[in-house]
């Protein structure tokens, strides 16, 4: 297995070139080792680190820590999700765990922010899930109902509201959910990075090969060497499958995103000097689209089965011309050429949007599959793996462990034929929000 992201990501183009990166190059014993360097990983590395202050902690990511899913998504901290399947008033219940962990997802983040003080351009501004068509409206009531019940702060809003609030004319109606953050998702991971405790040996660039279990220890095999380890936490999120890790519950989507570059002023100004936002779909298949603080539009607009391990140039400019396309839309008088970055990333899917948070063995640990709401649950879910692998408990997991658990997924070929049929028929549905 070879991985290879592009490196074309805006997020993370902003960001200074680390130095002193090492890799494994011999062979090591640890006590604790976590395949993984994103939220999750790099979470349950300091909290074992904290917990752990003698033992030995190794954390290994396949490429650059932090550069995967983690530096790669739009930037959002989620309090609540519309296309997930809990929107129901049976749901309800499930809908209200699903809500609390994201709640706990966001203190877990903002508690981090807090203690080491990270600028990673925090706004605490809520988010909309929007549509063109007034027709959505019932879709939005309905959900309104939900929150309502369930005490979120929220409002609809239309036309004329959301041109002034988003500089477009192109939506119709939204509903704004107030507990939600936009954030910069590079900056945060490499706060992570950088704050690690001195317990922790971080080796990038360094894949694993292989790993099989003997006796009460865990052998893994790198290309230039092994690690053996008395506990492992796999925390690979969108590549759990590849691992052999709970290979039936889970399955990768590649997406794809583009960022213009930094509005002119002029330019700011004929779209009204929006103040920054962050739009969701109320289809699954329509655009995620938002406004940064530096005035740059992000769009992602597509999601597919595709190879999860790389995304050429080539691959990336055909789906491009969907993102050009999708600005257009929205802001017919922007130049032609305004995106500068395109870039590839891969989110980790269950089939009824739960995630993964499990121990497989005695020593063996895993959490991931956040279904597109990994910023706050994947750096939960990582502090949280970390204390339940400690023998310990906290009123965080046994919420988290009261939610549904990820569903059986059919072998392949059937899976992937599955959701591509599925994907290709909410790409119709979603063909006006693209």
């Amino acid at each position: 297995m070879n991985i290879l992201n592009d490196n074309r990501c805006a997020w993370i183009n902003d960001l200074n070139t680390r130095n002193n990166i090492k890799t494994l190059d011999s062979n090591k014993d640890c006590e604790w080792l976590i395949i993984g360097a994103g939220y999750t990983g790099l979470s349950a590395a300091r909290k074992l680190g904290q917990l752990h202050p003698n033992q030995k902690i190794i954390l290994v990511d396949a490429q650059l820590a932090g550069e995967g899913a983690s530096g790669r998504n739009s930037g959002y901290l989620v309090d609540t999700t519309l296309n997930d399947g809990f929107t129901s008033n049976k749901e309800l219940k499930n809908y209200q765990k699903k809500a609390k962990i994201y709640e706990l997802g966001i203190s877990s983040v903002k508690k981090f922010v807090k203690e080491y003080q990270v600028d990673c351009d925090w706004n605490e501004c809520g988010k909309y899930f929007a549509s063109s068509k007034i027709k959505d409206k019932k879709i939005l009531v309905n959900f309104s109902k939900i929150l309502s019940k369930l005490g979120f702060s929220h409002n609809i809003l239309f036309n004329d509201e959301l041109k002034k609030k988003f500089g477009t004319s192109f939506y119709n109606i939204a509903l704004h959910t107030k507990g939600g953050v936009l954030l910069h998702p590079g900056k945060l991971v490499r706060a992570m990075i950088e704050t690690l405790p001195e317990n922790v040996e971080l080796l990038e660039n360094t894949l694993l090969l292989s790993w099989k279990k003997e006796s009460n220890k865990i052998f893994c095999t790198f290309k230039n060497g092994q690690i053996k380890t008395s506990k492992i936490i796999f925390a690979t999120n969108g590549f759990l499958k590849s691992l052999g890790i709970k290979t039936n519950y889970n399955f990768p989507l590649t997406l794809t995103a583009s960022m213009t570059r930094p509005l002119t002023d002029d330019e700011f100004y004929s779209i009204g000097r929006p103040k920054e936002w962050g739009i969701l779909p109320i289809r699954p298949m329509g655009a995620t689209i938002r406004m940064t603080q530096n005035k740059r539009i992000l769009i992602r607009n597509t999601a597919e089965v595709h190879n999860p391990y790389s995304m050429s140039q080539s691959e990336l400019d055909k789906r491009l011309i969907k993102q050009k396309i999708g600005i257009k839309k929205r802001f017919p008088n922007l130049p032609d050429n305004i995106i500068q970055n395109s870039w590839s990333g891969v989110v980790s899917r269950t089939r009824n949007s739960s995630q993964i948070f499990e121990k497989i063995n005695n020593n063996i640990y895993v959490a991931g599959c956040y279904n597109g709401s990994g910023i706050g649950v994947g750096t939960l879910f990582g502090e949280q793996i970390a204390i339940k692998a400690s023998n310990e408990n906290t009123k965080e997991i046994e919420i988290i462990e009261s939610r549904n658990k990820p569903t059986w997924l059919p072998p392949q070929p059937f899976l992937n034929i599955g959701i591509k049929t599925r994907l290709f028929f909410e790409r119709i549905r979603a063909r006006s929000e693209i």
